[in-house]
C-alpha cells in the first residue's frame, strides 16, 4: 500500500479559526480508490491515514463514502446515477458534469471525464501500436478491414497499466457498471477526411457470428466515447435517428446504452468526417457478463 504510511498531512487542509478541518479531496479519493482497487482492507486504509496525520473520523468517513461498484443484477444496463435532475456525478476520483441527456435513444454527454494530461498520455502511449481499424465479420464473429471505418486504432488490455486502470475504474463508478464487464480501452484516430459511418454497436442476433461473440461477455448494452482532443472542425458523434450531433471536444464523453439488440432503440451512430485535424478518442464498450 504505497509506502504503509497513507496519505500525507500535506493534502490540502482548510483552517477554520484554531481548528485545522480535514478535507476529503479529489487527491484523496483518488489514493483511496487505488488502495481499494489493489485490495487493501477498509481497516488497513484507516490505521494508514490515522498514523499519517489523520483524524479516525474523517478517515473512517472517506473509506465509507468511496466505494467500488458491485456486480450489477441480471437485466440491468449501465446507467449513471442522475436521479434528481443531477448536474454533477461524482465518480470516485473526479467531479464529472452532466452537459445533455436524452431518454429515447438514451443518450448522456459528459463534461470533463478526462483531465487533458490523461488525454495526452493515452494519445502518447498508443500512437506507436496503432493500426488500420477493423470492424466485426458477422457471418463468421471474426474482424476485417471495412471501408465504412476509416480510422486506425489499438486496444488496451483491461488493467494494462496504472492510467487505464484509474480510468476504468472511474467509468465504473460513473456507470455503475462492474470493470470486468468491460471491454479493453480502444484509441481511435480519425486523420482529415476520416470517418465510421452510421452503425449500431450491439450484435445482431440474427448474423450467424453472433453466437460466437457472445461467448466473451454476452451481448454489448452501453458504449462511451471519449474525446482526447478536439479537432479544428469536424468529427461529431451523430445519431442520425434523431438528428443529434455531439462535438468531439477534449475530455468530454458521450454515454448510450441499448436495452436490445434492435434498430428500434435509436441508437445508429456514427462518427462524422473530420473535415481538419485530426480527431482522437478513447472508446469503452460495456457487456451484459464477464469479457475476459
Amino acid at each position: 500500500m504505497d509506502d504503509g504510511r497513507g496519505p500525507q498531512t500535506d493534502l490540502p487542509l482548510r483552517q477554520n479559526r484554531s481548528v485545522a478541518v480535514q478535507i476529503i479531496t479529489l487527491e484523496l479519493r483518488r489514493w483511496l480508490t487505488e488502495q481499494k482497487q489493489a485490495g487493501q482492507s477498509d481497516d488497513a486504509i484507516v490505521a494508514s491515514m490515522v498514523a499519517s496525520g489523520w483524524s479516525r473520523a474523517t478517515a473512517l468517513g472517506a473509506v465509507a463514502e468511496v466505494r467500488l461498484p458491485e456486480a450489477a443484477p441480471a437485466g440491468a444496463l449501465p446507467e449513471p446515477a442522475l436521479a434528481e435532475g443531477a448536474n454533477v456525478l461524482h465518480a470516485l476520483d473526479r467531479e464529472v458534469a452532466v452537459l445533455a441527456e436524452m431518454t429515447r435513444p438514451r443518450v448522456v454527454v459528459f463534461g470533463g471525464l478526462l483531465d487533458a494530461q490523461e488525454c495526452d498520455d493515452l494519445v502518447e502511449l498508443a500512437a506507436e501500436r496503432l493500426a488500420r481499424s477493423e470492424t466485426v465479420t458477422p457471418a463468421s464473429g471474426g474482424s476485417e478491414i471495412n471501408p465504412a471505418r476509416t480510422s486506425d486504432g489499438m486496444f488496451f488490455r483491461r488493467g494494462e497499466n496504472a492510467l487505464i486502470t484509474r480510468i476504468e475504474v472511474r467509468i465504473a463508478a460513473l456507470l455503475n457498471w462492474p470493470v470486468e464487464r468491460g471491454e479493453g480501452l480502444q484509441i481511435l484516430r480519425y486523420r482529415p477526411g476520416a470517418e465510421y459511418k452510421p452503425h449500431y454497436d450491439y450484435f445482431d442476433p440474427k448474423e450467424a457470428g453472433t453466437p460466437v461473440i457472445l461467448r466473451r461477455g454476452g451481448q454489448r448494452l452501453a458504449s462511451l466515447v471519449m474525446y482526447l482532443n478536439t479537432p479544428a472542425r469536424g468529427g461529431a458523434t451523430t445519431f442520425p435517428d434523431v438528428a443529434m450531433e455531439v462535438k468531439a471536444m477534449r475530455g468530454n464523453a458521450t454515454f448510450f446504452s441499448y436495452a436490445r439488440p434492435e434498430p428500434d432503440t435509436l441508437t445508429l451512430h456514427g462518427g462524422a468526417p473530420v473535415v481538419e485535424g485530426e480527431k482522437w478518442v478513447a472508446t469503452k464498450w460495456l457487456r451484459e457478463g464477464r469479457f475476459d
